[in-house]
Formats: C-alpha cells, structure tokens, sequence
C-alpha cells in the first residue's frame, strides 16, 4: 500500500480517546500483545514519582503496561531510590551492556533499555513531564493493539511555553519547529505530517526496533522517525494526539546545539558529510562541501565580552540488537567502541580506516552532543536534557 502524506494524516492521525476503552478495563480477558513501558532518566526525582504513580494506578486497573522500566544515568538527585520505592524495573545505562564503554546520552540509554524489554510493544516516554496522565500510555499503545498491520506509533501534543506565571499554548518544542519540520519537508517530506517528529513519547513493536540502529544523543527521535519509515514504510506508522504536554525548558543556547544535532543527524542519513571529490569540476574539489566536524563552535555575546565556545558533538550510533543476535557483533560493535574517546588513541585508525568501517556497516555514524569548552574556561560540563 502506497499512500500520500495527505491520505496518511486523515487515516493515520487517532485520538487517546480512540482507545479510552483501553483505560478503563482489562479487556475482559482478551489477549493481547504484551507491553514494556521504559522512561529514559536523568535527574527527574521530582517528577518520576508521580509519573510512576500515575503508571502503576492504570496497570492495577487494565494490566497496561505489563513491564515498567526506568534506566537510570546514575543521577545524583535520587532519581533511582524514587523509582525503585514507586515498584519500577530501575537499571543503571553505565550497567546495561557494559562491553559498549559507558551510555553516551539519552539514545544511548533507550537502547540498552531494549535488551531487557519482555514486550511484543515497547514504548517510550519522558521522565520531566509534569503533567503526566494516563492516556498518555494507553493513548500511545492503542493503535499498535488495536492494529496489528501498524508497526511504529508516535505521540502528538500542543507544547506550552511555561516562564514564571506566563504560559504561551504553543510557545514550545522550539527545536521541533525552526529545525526538525523544515528538514523533513525537504528531505523526507513524506513524514512532514507528523506534528510531533521529535516526541519522546513514541511506541513501536520490538521486532521493528530491534531492527534499526539508536543514535546515542539528541539525533535519536530523528534518527528512528526516518529509519523506521525507510524499514516499514508509511503505511505502517501513526501518530495519537494526547493533548497538551508540559515539560521542562533549556536555554536558547542549549537548543542551538540541539538543533545542529539534529541537523548533523539527517544529514548523515542523507550522506551529506563529504561529498566526494571526483564528483566536483576540477580544482572546484574544495568549494561547497559539506563537512561533518566534531566539535560545535557557539559565539555568544555575555557582560564581560564576545566568547567562543566549544562542544564535543560526535555522531555515535549503536547498532541494530537484531544484528547483535545474528552474529555480525563485531562488523557492529566495532565504531562505537571508537567512539567513545574525543579523539583517537595513539597508534588508532585515521580517517581512511574510520571510513572503510563505517561503509562495511552501511550508513553508520555517531551523536553525542556536549562538553562545552572556552577560550576562558576549558573545563567540561554535561549538556542538559533535551526541552
């Protein structure tokens, strides 16, 4: 079945009420595919409670989700103790495949979590909600159970833009709006009727996931959207409106390197980050490449002057676990492993040797934003979550 984007928002495009009926039973005892929810987390003590409050009263009642997990970055604020004592699955990302050298961010996480999900439907959600409710999970997972042709579904939300006492209704998913949705319709415009392409509020069938590679920072919503529309096609994948979510917002500087995350993450998918030079005229060879660097370069102006600062914003991307099980662990794990130092070890493969590896895996890059750096102080610090 091939469908155009307009035909696929009007058949593809459910409401949570949709599956209400899913919120208010167990069904009757109808079979049904089993669920594992998992909330990638970091620093969220003051939400992850009520989340998993809310979670834990919709699983008395429906049996939904069947699994709950929370992984973990080792966060100092307790995150961990609060999910435990709410009856959660809790794991540290540095402790889930360990042979991968320490989680590199949030992607990283959510595809660790992977290995020890039990669902035939894995969803996906946010820990910084703060106004979490039921429907977001069985909004989420109804289409999948209630379609079994469905592969891939994704949350849809209006993103208030909260500052003191102000609200702005749309005011939000800054990063969404001025990078995500133009690039789409450029590049993939088949996608551009998703409303919400970077929500981290999706669900997918495990298989599906299993069979397309987890970007390790921000670029890992982007990343997914595109493969799983490149494994399962359109028709396969839907979104829910859940109404209106509220999270926490960063600064305008931390969107910025957001931003370009995802934009460096398309283009990889795109094979924008060299172009090669038997291509081009000659003597034209170095004019209108597109390069892919490591770092982030951000020029701010502050009270004390102009400064330029510096971030680590490698592009690192686990492999698919399918491919894990099937033997081909070592084609797999070999770039990621390389990935985890800011630059090559002495003696380490130069540019050549990186390239060759990355084309024995197909389409193989990596994202890790953060570690900013100045010229005045060039100490490290974590970039925070993504708004």
């Amino acid at each position: 079945m091939s469908m155009t984007v307009w035909e696929w928002f009007e058949q593809r495009s459910y409401h949570h009420r949709d599956f209400d009926s899913l919120g208010r039973s167990n069904g009757n005892g109808a079979e049904r595919p089993s669920t594992t929810l998992i909330l990638p987390a970091r620093n969220v003590a003051g939400t992850i409670g009520t989340i998993l409050s809310v979670v834990e009263d919709l699983r008395a009642r429906t049996g939904l989700p069947d699994q709950v997990i929370v992984v973990d970055a080792d966060s100092p604020d307790g995150t961990a103790e609060v999910a435990r004592a709410h009856g959660a699955e809790v794991y540290s990302e540095n402790e889930l495949m360990r042979d991968y050298g320490p989680a590199q961010g949030k992607g990283d996480a959510m595809w660790r979590a992977l290995s020890v999900a039990r669902g035939d439907i894995v969803m996906f959600a946010d820990a910084d909600t703060d106004d979490f409710e039921e429907h977001f999970v069985y909004g989420t997972l109804g289409p999948l159970l209630a379609d079994p042709q469905l592969q891939f579904v994704k949350a849809a939300f209006r993103r208030p833009f909260k500052q003191g006492e102000e609200k702005i209704l749309d005011g939000g998913g800054r990063v969404t709006e001025l990078m995500a949705k133009p690039l789409l319709n450029l590049f993939y415009p088949e996608l551009a009727g998703f409303t919400q392409p970077l929500a981290g509020e999706f669900a997918a069938r495990r298989e599906a996931l299993s069979k397309v590679p987890f970007f390790t920072g921000y670029g890992v919503e982007i990343g997914m959207l595109i493969d799983v529309f490149e494994q399962v096609g359109l028709d396969a994948m839907a979104q829910v409106d859940l109404g209106t979510r509220q999270n926490r917002h960063q600064s305008l500087a931390s969107l910025s390197r957001m931003s370009s995350v995802v934009l460096r993450t398309l283009a990889a998918r795109e094979g924008l980050g060299q172009r090669p030079s038997e291509d081009l005229d000659e003597g034209m060879s170095a004019l209108w490449e597109i390069h892919q660097p490591d770092t982030y370069l951000h020029a701010v102006a502050t009270e004390e002057g102009l400064r330029l600062d510096e971030y680590l914003n490698e592009l690192v991307e686990r492999p698919p676990l399918a491919s894990l099980a099937d033997g081909e662990a070592l084609s797999a794990t070999a770039l990621p492993r390389l990935s985890l130092s800011m630059t090559p070890a002495p003696g380490g493969p130069d540019r050549r040797d990186r390239d060759r590896m990355r084309s024995a895996r197909g389409r193989r890059h990596v994202v890790r934003p953060g570690l900013p750096r100045s010229r005045q102080d060039r100490g490290l610090e974590s970039v925070p979550p993504p708004e």
